[in-house]
């Protein structure tokens, strides 16, 4: 495919942006509490302008500490935070690329369970999105009027940053959306009612911004045009909403879909596969001629796509430019193949955030948020260094070690690099890392790796020996209890299930485990390959290692493809017929063609032990050696191996 139309011009308002690719609003929760940016964060965003981005758009900063809610994305009301975000803005701004301030009253219902204090603020007096015991206060006419206040200050701020352009955020169920849908908004009074009045709350925002910053600075606008919940707003009813917000202020519309009541929308996984939101801007083209921004689980095939289709004037990439800021100067340069993926896990993006209060992460590239201190810097004392193992964790030690220049051979068992990874990924919502494992591949060539495959390493080669280091990642293998028929002809092991569908008869399957990978598998079968399959699971909970935002879609296709979920569900035996089961009513038969071992990996430690006992001061072991886990685990520890050389 070919890259160009993602290359040409476009203006917004009287801002001409480079190219039609756009880094997408995502919060890095690393500001400091005062609502100062930290230099990680100007770090990261200058990385980005750096890989040839058109525009960024930061993610949303709040007016205030009150509104902000601890979140740490920081907010707009001291000017003792313009010199980071003037810092910011001239360094992206250095390479080409425009900078937009995204503005925010705040998350309203959406406030964050654990941060919430008092009542959150909301259009109505409405339920917390996380807890709907907890009932939102109302805002009154005098506090609105205080945001407006505060909105033109924050706006002011961002004038006098540099910024390009303002975007207000009026997205994801959050306080403006709160306002604009009917699903939230109860009020009587000129701010309730009819698409216009909800629409005012909105209008006087912008209007407030363009106060601040005059006729010439651009102001976009966010906004989900389906909400994808029971209740929440339809296209049909967003298109009323866009005529009456387009009054002349405003210069452009981000628009997707989801709110937090269909959560996974917002951070879409890779079960929802790529270019998930573009049906939006279709309908939304024939309601507005301002410039439309599009988000969505977008890849650069889907990009070209979307521009050519002229539904939309640009597109935006949040997560593929946090695992490749180079992606943009990559497609320019006719270096697609290097391109890193990103493999939408969430687990360490909006992972890291939600479930461990900390800043931003990523799966693929661990140098994301750490720009400066985890360069890789060329050695002026190269090392022989050898990997044994093609898994994540090898294959990124060696690109890394490559890439610092030392001389790297990398060993593995196996027919082709990647290891269960590539094994694994064989349904349409894995192709992501079927395409890492090509990645690996590419770069691992381009950088002069040896690679010497259907090679197993016993742990007494010559090369172990003359080797300044040792980088060991042989892996896990799946798990076999002792249950009494596990080894009938009937039993497959989860792994060998993705390496030969032949294995796979008839049309009723049962898995045994009901793990993530049992469950990805279940829907892989169903959805796929049209089979009925029943999951059984000892413990209450499915898929217990999935982040739970994936968790929403995939439990939503599984149910949609008819997958049968046994929770509390031993398995006490297998025959040839079937699988013997234990509940608490007693004991039942599940009839299968084909039953699948599921119950979990264990980690291949045999050769890694004897190759440490022999060599132990030049050796480090990495992925599920270090520690059981995913792909983002395996292939940290190997960034670090590789980089530490």
């Amino acid at each position: 495919m070919k890259y160009e139309k993602l290359f040409t011009p476009m203006k917004i308002g009287n801002m001409e942006v480079k190219n039609r690719l756009v880094m997408s609003p995502m919060g890095t929760n690393s500001a400091f509490t005062s609502g100062r940016k930290d230099d990680q964060e100007i770090d990261y965003f200058v990385r980005r302008a750096k890989g040839g981005v058109g525009m960024i758009i930061n993610g949303c900063q709040m007016l205030n500490e009150a509104i902000a809610q601890v979140t740490m994305e920081g907010y707009l009301d001291s000017y003792s935070v313009l010199p980071a975000l003037t810092s910011m803005v001239d360094a992206v701004q250095r390479y080409g690329t425009k900078i937009v301030c995204q503005i925010s009253p705040g998350t309203g219902r959406n406030a964050y369970p654990d941060t919430l204090g008092q009542p959150p603020i909301s259009a109505s007096a409405i339920p917390s999105a996380f807890d709907p015991n907890i009932i939102c206060r109302a805002l009154t006419r005098e506090e609105i009027q205080e945001i407006m206040k505060g909105t033109e200050f924050a706006a002011g701020l961002a004038r006098d940053a540099g910024y390009d352009a303002i975007e207000i955020h009026a997205h994801a169920g959050y306080l403006i959306d709160q306002f604009m849908s009917a699903c939230w908004n109860f009020r009587e009074d000129e701010y309730g009612g009819s698409p216009e009045n909800r629409a005012r709350f909105a209008r006087e925002m912008v209007a407030a911004c363009r106060r601040a910053v005059g006729p010439d600075m651009p102001i976009l606008f966010r906004i989900a045009l389906d909400h994808r919940s029971e209740g929440g707003r339809t296209i049909e009813e967003s298109m009323a909403l866009l005529e009456a917000l387009d009054d002349g202020n405003i210069d452009a519309f981000d628009i997707d879909a989801g709110c937090y009541d269909s959560l996974d929308y917002i951070f879409p996984p890779s079960y929802l596969g790529t270019a998930c939101m573009d049906y939006v801007c279709k309908e939304a083209r024939k309601h507005t001629d301002k410039p439309l921004l599009n988000a969505g689980n977008h890849d650069p095939e889907s990009a070209v796509r979307l521009i050519e289709s002229g539904e939309a004037d640009f597109v935006m990439m949040g997560r593929p430019l946090i695992a490749d800021p180079d992606l943009p100067n990559k497609l320019m340069n006719g270096l697609r193949d290097e391109v890193r993926p990103c493999i939408r896990c969430n687990e360490f993006c909006i992972g890291r955030i939600w479930n461990n209060h900390t800043k931003l992460g990523c799966a693929v590239n661990v140098e994301a948020m750490e720009e400066v201190r985890f360069q890789i810097e060329k050695t002026e004392n190269p090392l022989n260094v050898v990997i044994v193992g093609a898994g994540p964790g090898g294959l990124e030690a060696a690109r890394v070690a490559a890439t610092a220049g030392h001389k790297v051979a990398i060993y593995d068992k196996g027919s082709v690099l990647g290891g269960t990874m590539r094994t694994i990924a064989t349904s349409n919502f894995k192709t992501k890392i079927a395409e890492l494992a090509r990645y690996y591949e590419v770069m691992l060539n381009k950088l002069g790796v040896e690679i010497h495959l259907n090679t197993e390493v016993k742990g007494d080669e010559d090369f172990l020996e003359k080797a300044d280091r040792i980088i060991v990642g042989t892996g896990a293998v799946p798990f076999k209890p002792n249950i009494p028929g596990v080894n009938c002809d009937k039993v497959i092991d989860i792994v060998s299930a993705h390496a030969n569908e032949e294995l796979i008869k008839g049309d009723n399957i049962v898995i045994c485990g009901g793990g993530l990978s049992g469950c990805e598998a279940a829907l892989e079968l169903a959805e796929e390959k049209g089979k009925n399959v029943t999951v059984v699971e000892m413990l209450g909970e499915f898929a217990k290692d999935a982040m739970f935002i994936n968790k929403i879609t995939l439990f939503n296709k599984l149910a949609e493809n008819n997958v049968t979920l046994l929770a509390n569900t031993k398995v006490v035996g297998i025959t040839d017929e079937g699988v013997e089961v234990e509940t608490a009513d007693g004991r039942k038969f599940l009839p299968a063609d084909t039953i699948i071992s599921s119950f979990g990996m264990r980690a291949l430690t045999c050769v890694a032990d004897k190759i440490d006992a022999k060599y132990h001061n030049k050796t480090r072991k990495v992925g599920d050696l270090y520690k059981m886990g995913k792909i983002g685990d395996a292939i940290r520890q190997g960034y670090y191996a590789g980089s530490s050389i």
